[in-house]
């Protein structure tokens, strides 16, 4: 068997024997037993299924087994997609929690020349994970870092929604709090696109009241467990989507929530637009009122901030 061979950049001759003795890194897939290539040094990014276990590419199977070690969020869930596919690469466990801690340890690996491989619990490293702050610090250091592409809960969310896919915003996680929560929603509900966000379950209800309240009538979607045996998506408008939810027990399982841009903008009368900038500005300095209503309505902020200022105007 033909044992895995790489520059070995940075290590001595013993480390470099040592690994052109190691017997090729193999995987099995489909029924199928594959041997994987030998990997080149540097900081390898593998995208991982989000649900169903099929979704994953031969190269990054590849990559995962011809690793000297893995990087994971989660070490237990890793280890079952690799038990699934007979791989038995080490795992190393970076996540939040360790990162400051674990980023020296992991550059000194990669500068003697070792081939690691970073991925999250589910879908493409660096969204929504403390992987950016690692890849930062390694081209810091001049070290190669490589993407295998694949599954991602935020598109394949945005494909199936219904919702306009040619621009759209995501957001993550929004805060915790209502009003940090509806702060931050006036901020970006300007954004010409479709707005994508992650939810935990117990703050679906909540979150969907606060955006209906803050974002006004626009169509929305909801997804749950894509990929996997229970994946939903219910669609409507926002308002009806809060009201669903809220009346319902926490849903369970991964969340993603869509919102698209405010149904027929141009319904909005000066009267109607006069009569939610007075209660927008009865709550909220002129800036965020401006925000608010420039969200809810779909016009751009410029117009709303000038017909804010008439209107101040004309109440003096």
């Amino acid at each position: 068997m033909t044992g895995r061979i790489r520059s070995g950049a940075g290590r001595d001759g013993a480390n470099q024997a040592e690994a052109a003795e190691r017997p090729a890194a193999r995987f099995t897939a489909f029924g199928l037993a594959a041997e994987a290539e030998p990997l080149a040094p540097g900081l390898h990014l593998v995208a991982t299924p989000i649900g169903n276990l099929k979704d994953i590419s031969f190269r990054a199977l590849g990559t995962l087994a011809a690793a000297d070690a893995i990087l994971a969020e989660d070490t237990r869930v890793t280890k079952t997609l690799l038990a699934h596919y007979g791989i038995t690469t080490p795992l190393i466990a970076y996540h939040e929690h360790n990162a400051a801690q674990m980023r020296p340890r992991i550059l000194a690996r990669l500068k003697a020349g070792e081939a690691l491989a970073l991925v999250s619990d589910a879908g493409t490293p660096l969204v929504s994970d403390p992987g950016y702050k690692l890849v930062e610090a390694v081209l810091a250091e001049n070290i190669p870092v490589t993407t295998v592409p694949g599954p991602s809960a935020v598109l394949t969310a945005l494909v199936v929604s219904g919702l306009p896919t040619d621009r759209f915003f995501f957001e993550g996680f929004l805060p915790a709090k209502s009003a940090a929560r509806r702060a931050r929603l006036a901020e970006i509900g300007g954004i010409p696109g479709t707005l994508v966000f992650f939810e935990s379950p117990r703050r679906l209800a909540e979150m969907l009241a606060d955006a209906a309240a803050v974002l006004g009538d626009r169509p929305a979607a909801v997804a749950r467990e894509l990929t996997k045996l229970y994946e939903t998506v219910r669609r409507g408008s926002l308002p009806a989507l809060a009201a669903e939810f809220g009346a319902e027990p926490p849903p369970k399982g991964e969340i993603v929530v869509l919102i698209g841009q405010p149904v027929a903008a141009e319904r909005h009368s000066e009267a109607d637009l006069d009569k939610m900038l007075r209660e927008a500005l009865a709550g909220h300095s002129l800036k965020d009122a401006v925000a608010l209503v420039a969200g809810a309505t779909g016009l751009p902020r410029r117009e709303v901030y000038q017909r804010a200022l008439k209107l101040g105007e004309a109440d003096t």
